[in-house]
């Protein structure tokens, strides 16, 4: 197994999952020129697709993947690698501390614009240029898209002519959680990887690794639904495993303060995963994200259907609310109402 890869903003690597390892090695062992790794959120998309580009680059690559010591991979460990293009929202790369290009960087800092939230067309030409190029090292190129669904159409049909004749040393992965959402003349062009969901005691071990002790770790696997990234993600932002399961209740009661130490878009995710609960819980079914002995007695279906309907329209603004400490409030008495609603 390749070392992990030193994060740019210095916080502590997260050492690769034996799941995505054995992914990689899979992938590696087989022939294509473009990939696209497909699944639900949380289950390693972006790690194994850098996976895959580094022992694409790696001066000394092994049969399971990148050495993790070579000039390469340090470039691409510091962000700063001439033979890779990555293509993400602007949100996102500076997120996980890609640099932007520096037009694109001016202008955020200049306070013309906002970073985007969509990869932008600009950037996919640029990355269409960067085919082009001859390779700086030698060893081929390659473009990462993450997520990427979110490509526009424009952006999308920009992308499209390159990966029909692609350059005959540059290879693509496109990583997504929505791949319904794509083209279907991107999804044609590309080698389809379904994403392996890991069992339980891998994940286990693997988030003890990372210092989530082993009752912690059950709780967030549970409020992420089974996902392994996602309940690291959790675990990393400080979040209370015994919070998560007061939430329920005291959404019942209208309680705001439960709510206090996440953002309106947080908010509406945990409300989004009550109300699923909520109905499963109506019809029988085995809830997913919380123990059923935190639930309070769900309402009728008709109740948590038009609260479902209210929460996605919510989550269209969540990131930008006019005030968010309004919007939580009303997001906890929009819960309260719903979970004593009699019609």
């Amino acid at each position: 197994m390749s070392p992990a890869p030193v994060t740019a903003d210095g916080a502590a690597p997260v050492p690769v999952a034996p799941w995505i390892a054995q992914q990689r090695q899979s992938l590696l062992a087989q022939r294509g020129h473009a990939w696209l790794l497909q699944g639900p959120s949380g289950l390693g998309q972006y790690p194994l697709a850098l996976e895959l580009v580094r022992a694409w680059l790696c001066d000394a690559p092994t049969a399971g993947g990148a050495c993790g010591v070579c000039t390469s991979c340090h470039a691409i460990d510091v962000r700063a690698h001439a033979d890779l293009c990555v293509l993400m929202p602007e949100t996102q790369m500076m997120e996980l501390g890609w640099p932007l290009p520096e037009k694109a960087q001016a202008d955020i800092d200049d306070k013309k614009r906002k970073p985007s939230r969509e990869i932008r067309v600009d950037a996919m030409r640029d990355a269409v240029e960067f085919c082009q190029r001859t390779s700086a090292r030698g060893r081929g190129k390659a473009v990462l898209v993450y997520p990427a669904e979110q490509m526009n159409h424009v952006t999308a049909n920009a992308l499209l002519k390159t990966l029909e004749e692609p350059p005959g040393d540059v290879r693509f992965v496109l990583a997504t959680e929505a791949a319904h959402q794509l083209l279907p003349t991107i999804r044609s062009r590309c080698l389809g990887h379904t994403m392996v969901w890991p069992q339980d005691a891998a994940m286990h071990d693997w988030l003890a690794g990372q210092g989530v002790a082993p009752g912690a770790a059950t709780a967030f696997l549970r409020a992420a639904g089974g996902r392994p990234d996602d309940a690291l993600a959790l675990a990393r932002a400080g979040r209370s495993p015994e919070a998560w399961s007061r939430l329920p209740k005291a959404m019942a009661r209208g309680d705001v303060t439960a709510l206090a130490d996440c953002s309106p878009a947080q908010a509406v995710d945990a409300l989004q995963k009550l109300c699923h609960d909520l109905l499963a819980h109506r019809v029988g079914a085995a809830p997913r994200y919380f123990d059923a002995a935190d639930l309070p007695a769900p309402p009728g279906i008709g109740p948590l259907t038009r609260w479902g309907r209210a929460l996605a329209r919510e989550a269209r603004t969540a990131e930008h609310p006019f005030n968010a400490g309004l919007m939580l409030e009303a997001l906890a008495a929009q819960a309260r109402n719903a979970l004593h609603s009699k019609h």
